[in-house]
């Protein structure tokens, strides 16, 4: 039934940056959750959304964020953000790319930023691999819209040249999930690996551990 299993990466493939999120909070005495909530406020126009489309440079967006954050009453850099970006790869999840990737078709649509920061992360060696198993990578970066653009699912639809009814996707955020499903994708909400590899196991019939 399937030929295409899809990726987000922050968060499915790595580990979320949510938690280095949490951490920076709890260092600096911040509610936790609240820099999410900042990312999630105006989530088309905020710092976040225009730095993943490549609209701002790092140091606007380092600006801009810490306005929105000063906004709900906290002092915070957006370059402190930034720095929480590098997620460890999560084996278990490189080790089912692997095991896909050898019978189905792959792709990769990622929010993300060019930045400095971040690029140590993508020099890592099982960021290398992991991108490598991707027949076709989507960087919101790179493109100019971002995720939940349904043009985005879309577009790598028509790269893997897959009808939507025979592709899986899997995101960490239900936000980024809905427009997939409405396009006829099937979905997977990604928290903990084993839940979300028991279901991609039963859908693809194949064994991923």
């Amino acid at each position: 039934m399937f030929e295409a299993v899809i990726f987000d990466f922050g968060g499915v493939i790595t580990q979320s940056p949510f938690e280095a999120f949490n951490r920076l909070e709890a260092g600096r005495h911040i509610a936790k959750d609240t820099i999410r909530r900042i990312n999630a406020t105006n989530h088309h126009e905020n710092a976040w959304a225009r730095f993943e489309r490549s609209e701002i440079s790092p140091a606007q967006f380092d600006t801009a964020f810490a306005q929105e954050a000063h906004a709900v009453g906290i002092t915070l850099q957006g370059r402190e953000v930034l720095a929480c970006l590098q997620g460890a790869v999560r084996p278990e999840m490189l080790e089912a790319l692997r095991r896909i990737s050898k019978r189905f078709k792959t792709g990769c649509i990622t929010n993300n930023v060019k930045s400095d920061q971040t690029a140590s992360a993508w020099r890592n060696p099982e960021v290398d691999e992991a991108m490598s198993l991707f027949q076709h990578v989507i960087e919101s970066s790179k493109l100019g819209i971002r995720k939940p653009d349904p043009r985005i699912y879309t577009m790598m639809l028509t790269e893997l040249a897959v009808e939507p009814a025979r592709s899986i996707y899997l995101d960490d955020l239900g936000i980024n999930l809905k427009p997939a499903r409405d396009l006829g994708m099937t979905t997977i909400k990604v928290g903990d690996s084993s839940p979300a590899l028991n279901t991609l196991e039963a859908l693809l019939k194949l064994s991923l551990r």
